[in-house]
């Protein structure tokens, strides 16, 4: 590999996709506009659906049995370990879950700070007649807007990888780009390489901007490490880099590549957890979403800004995108021709 023939690539992509004024400040506007709509539209006091985390719900008490039957209340199951009881106190905490209840010992975890949750507590001892255990937890509510905005970020991040390397690979090779390059001693890897270096440069500058220039006016939520939220984004942006590259590998029709890119991107945007929680979804969408990427960096930037995780509390999400970019360069360069 010629590190001087990179860098020549790189720099021309760089130039190329900066003088595209369009291209640019969609890039830069879109996710600003989307959190200026959920600002505004999520500014005010809104009603929400009851929403009770259950343990044991199999093996339910009968006074427990009754208090799951109420109607208008969202049940969905935790399982019975430390770690998912602790996970699911945290979101009780931050205004996520408004109750969770040991259907089997009669006991439920309420925030002290929470309306949803002294209502609930109040229906399940008129219910029982107060013979449940009370626990207690305190903590600031979490805006939607604060949850969201990972997902934002990350879905923005998706459209500019996609479209950003795949299209612009499929119209080089149209309009007979490549076929030039083919001619010169440009090797495949140094052109594909120049092309995820020049658009991780470009989305992790967009990406930045936008996280910091938004968070002047509606000051999100960020319990965790400012590096570890950059490292994310950076993995998954690679991730999905070479995974439009798969897409870009041999096609030659812009038209054609457009609606794969749609098809992989529209479903990565509604299964992944960016406009609401996967928690009590039915088990094949939840299976279908452990293999999108959008999940794994939406879910593990969620953990760093909300619940304050460290790197190996998102370990699993970050052995699974370095994985899944692995796999898509591998694929991606092999099935890769130039015209």
């Amino acid at each position: 590999m010629s590190f001087k023939r990179f860098l020549s690539i790189l720099s021309t992509r760089n130039k190329e996709f900066l003088r595209d004024r369009s291209s640019l400040g969609w890039n830069i506007l879109m996710p600003v506009f989307i959190v200026a709509g959920f600002a505004f539209a999520f500014s005010g006091d809104i009603g929400k659906k009851f929403k009770v985390a259950v343990i044991s719900q199999a093996t339910a008490t009968t006074q427990s049995k009754q208090f799951l039957e109420f109607k208008y209340i969202d049940f969905y199951s935790v399982e019975k370990m430390p770690a998912a009881i602790a996970r699911a106190i945290t979101k009780i905490q931050r205004h996520q879950v408004d109750m969770l209840i040991n259907a089997e010992k009669q006991q439920y975890w309420i925030n002290t700070e929470s309306p949803n949750g002294y209502l609930l507590e109040k229906i399940l001892s008129g219910l029982n007649h107060n013979n449940f255990e009370k626990q207690t937890v305190s903590g600031k509510q979490i805006r939607y807007l604060d949850w969201v905005i990972p997902g934002i970020l990350s879905m923005n991040m998706m459209f500019s990888a996609l479209f950003g390397v795949g299209f612009v690979i499929v119209r080089y090779r149209k309009n007979g780009m490549l076929k030039r390059l083919k001619a010169t001693p440009i090797t495949a890897f140094e052109y594909l390489s120049a092309q995820i270096v020049s658009r991780m440069i470009l989305i992790m500058a967009v990406t930045t901007f936008v996280f910091y220039g938004t968070n002047l006016f509606v000051d999100f939520v960020m319990y965790g490490s400012h590096f570890n939220l950059f490292l994310v984004f950076a993995l998954g942006a690679l991730s999905m880099i070479c995974l439009s590259l798969i897409i870009a590998a041999r096609v030659s029709s812009e038209e054609t590549a457009g609606g794969l890119l749609n098809l992989v991107s529209w479903p990565m945007m509604f299964l992944s957890g960016v406009w609401f929680s996967l928690e009590g979804a039915a088990p094949a969408m939840q299976l279908i979403a452990e293999f999108l990427p959008l999940t794994h960096v939406t879910a593990a930037a969620r953990a760093i800004m909300i619940d304050g995780a460290g790197l190996i509390d998102i370990s699993y999400h970050l052995l699974v995108l370095t994985a899944q970019s692995i796999i898509f360069l591998f694929f991606g360069s092999w099935f890769f021709k130039w015209d």
